[in-house]
C-alpha cells in the first residue's frame, strides 16, 4: 500500500506543509487537531467542546483512510490550561474509554492562535475489517 494524504481542504495544510493525516501501509498518523467546528468555522470557548471537535475531525480523517477510531493505538494530547484536564479526560473517557491507546497529556505555554485551548494527535493501526 502505498503512501496516501488526507486533507481537510484547509488552504492552512499547503501553507504550512501539512496534511491532516497520513496513511502509510497498516498505519495513520493524524496531525495535531485543534477544536474548530469545521462545519462553522468557529472555535467553541470551553475545552470539553473544543476536544469533541477534535475527535470528530480525527474520526472524519481516520474514516477516510479506511481506519475506525477503534484503530487508535497512540493519542498525544496538548491543553494549554492542567485546571481543563478533567474536563478534557471526561471526553477522552467518552470517546476512548474502551479503546485505551496509549496516551500522553502535556501541559504547554500556548498553541498557535489563544482561543486553542486543546490539540489532540493520534496514531491508528489497521486491525478492523474496514
Amino acid at each position: 500500500m502505498s503512501r496516501r494524504l488526507i486533507s481537510t481542504g484547509s488552504p492552512f495544510e499547503k501553507t504550512a506543509g501539512y496534511s491532516r493525516a497520513v496513511v502509510d501501509g497498516e498505519f495513520a498518523f493524524v496531525a495535531g487537531t485543534t477544536g474548530y467546528d469545521y462545519s462553522t468555522m468557529t472555535m467553541p470557548a470551553d475545552v470539553t467542546s473544543q476536544s469533541r471537535n477534535c475527535f470528530k475531525t480525527i474520526a472524519a480523517a481516520l474514516r477516510e483512510g479506511g481506519f475506525e477510531m477503534a484503530d487508535i493505538v497512540r493519542a498525544t494530547y496538548y491543553l494549554t490550561d492542567v485546571n481543563d484536564a478533567d474536563a478534557h479526560f471526561a471526553v477522552c473517557g467518552e470517546v476512548l474509554g474502551d479503546i485505551r491507546p496509549a496516551a500522553t497529556m502535556v501541559v504547554v505555554a500556548a498553541l498557535l492562535k489563544p482561543e486553542m485551548k486543546v490539540e489532540i494527535e493520534v496514531t491508528a493501526k489497521r486491525r478492523s475489517s474496514t
